[in-house]
């Protein structure tokens, strides 16, 4: 069996297998804004959501997941959408271009953690959800219809079970 030895420094993921050094760059942040979160594995999720870009044929320049609290999210929802309630997660495109993404995704985790408890899920597991489910709207997705909805929940679960194999 071959160990894998990982450093980040900074931006540039280093892993050695064996005598062979690889370099990839990671474009994924994780950010804490008004909540901790203690995410295992956190090198791993990041080089799986570039994956997931690169599998859905988007180029992907960055994107920045910040977890916060439900009052956070809120404010959020009111001033930007004019939306006055709570919700899990909010996804903003800031490309400049159509053919690079970048983006923001906000990440309530007073409502993940309230929503593994009502799912009776284990809370990691509605993390990675809802972290690949950020990914998915910078990649094209809506889930506004019920049609939407059903398909973006499709690629959750796909994505889901291929990490479940990956971490």
């Amino acid at each position: 069996m071959i160990k894998n030895k990982c450093k980040i420094d900074k931006e540039l993921f280093i892993t050695n297998f064996g005598s062979i050094n690889f370099f990839v760059v990671l474009n994924v942040f994780f950010h804490s804004a008004d909540r901790k979160l203690s995410l295992p594995n956190k090198i791993k999720i990041r080089q799986f959501i570039q994956d997931i870009f690169k599998e859905e044929k988007i180029e992907l320049k960055r994107v920045d997941y910040i977890f916060c609290s439900d009052e956070y999210l809120l404010d959020i929802n009111k001033r930007f959408l004019n939306h006055n309630f709570f919700t899990d997660t909010i996804t903003f495109d800031l490309s400049d271009t159509k053919t690079m993404v970048e983006g923001e995704i906000y990440i309530s985790a007073d409502r993940v953690k309230e929503n593994a408890f009502n799912l009776k899920i284990k809370p990691k597991e509605e993390f990675l959800r809802v972290i690949i489910h950020g990914a998915l709207h910078l990649c094209g997705y809506n889930d506004e219809t019920k049609n939407e909805m059903l398909l973006i929940r499709e690629r959750e679960n796909y994505y889901l079970n291929k990490l479940n194999g990956f971490t």
